[in-house]
């Protein structure tokens, strides 16, 4: 599956100047532990997490390094911590290096920059603008769908049978309009078909099937009076 299809939206965001008191009570209010900083374009600039407040709130209450021991600390580190320790702002106390992904990044490329990274979620970014975020659950998610589905299809004759099984299920496929192909794993869907919503779920539908490498889209709009005869 693809960051498009495990990204949830609607999320609770921040703006870079709100207030860092603001932000832990809505943080707490919605129950998430962490939120994009975008901007008013919504390119995103930054995360703020539980951690980074918790973060402040030890390094506040902290000992103090002593005289000789800020000899061997770099200025600009001594000046960004104490902007994070004493900033108010989202800005302030916010992470800057932040890992993210395009729509088209796979579960297995997020899940290995949690991995790596060791955060809880992944911003997805069109255009550089954030569309949504893929969380832990989100992943685990499509795990749990992964392991739901139907038994492996590995040869192209059972992931065709599997793949024909599934799209008659479903209303919005057109088997005079819509054909597909299966060779060395990868289907190929292709005929007539306007709906960029009915592509979007044919692709999904066919990406989640076992033993599936890729899906490619090779539908056509449907002419004038195709639509009219249907």
């Amino acid at each position: 599956m693809l960051a498009r299809d495990l990204m949830s939206t609607g999320l609770l965001t921040f703006l870079p100047d709100m207030g860092l008191e603001a932000a832990a009570r809505a943080m707490a209010e919605r129950g998430v532990s962490g939120a994009p900083v975008v901007r008013d374009d919504g390119q995103l600039v930054g995360i703020i997490t539980e951690g980074d407040l918790i973060k402040r709130l030890a390094a506040a209450s902290g000992p103090k390094a002593g005289w000789f021991a800020s000899l061997f600390r770099a200025p600009e580190s001594e000046a960004a911590r104490f902007a994070r320790v004493h900033g108010r702002t989202v800005k302030d106390a916010m992470t800057l290096d932040v890992a993210s992904v395009n729509e088209d990044a796979t579960a297995e490329h997020i899940a290995h920059i949690m991995e790596t990274r060791g955060v809880r979620r992944v911003p997805v970014l069109r255009h550089n603008v954030m569309v949504g975020v893929v969380s832990r659950a989100d992943l685990l998610r499509a795990l749990i769908i992964g392991e739901g589905g139907t038994a492996a299809a590995r040869s192209d004759v059972e992931i065709r049978r599997a793949l024909s099984t599934s799209l008659r299920a479903h209303s919005w496929f057109d088997s005079q309009l819509m054909f597909f192909d299966v060779a060395d794993g990868v289907v190929r869907l292709h005929g007539f078909c306007g709906s960029e919503e009915i592509r979007r779920a044919l692709r999904v539908l066919a990406e989640g099937l076992p033993g599936v490498k890729r899906v490619e889209i090779e539908f056509s709009v449907p002419p004038p009076f195709l639509i009219g005869a249907r």
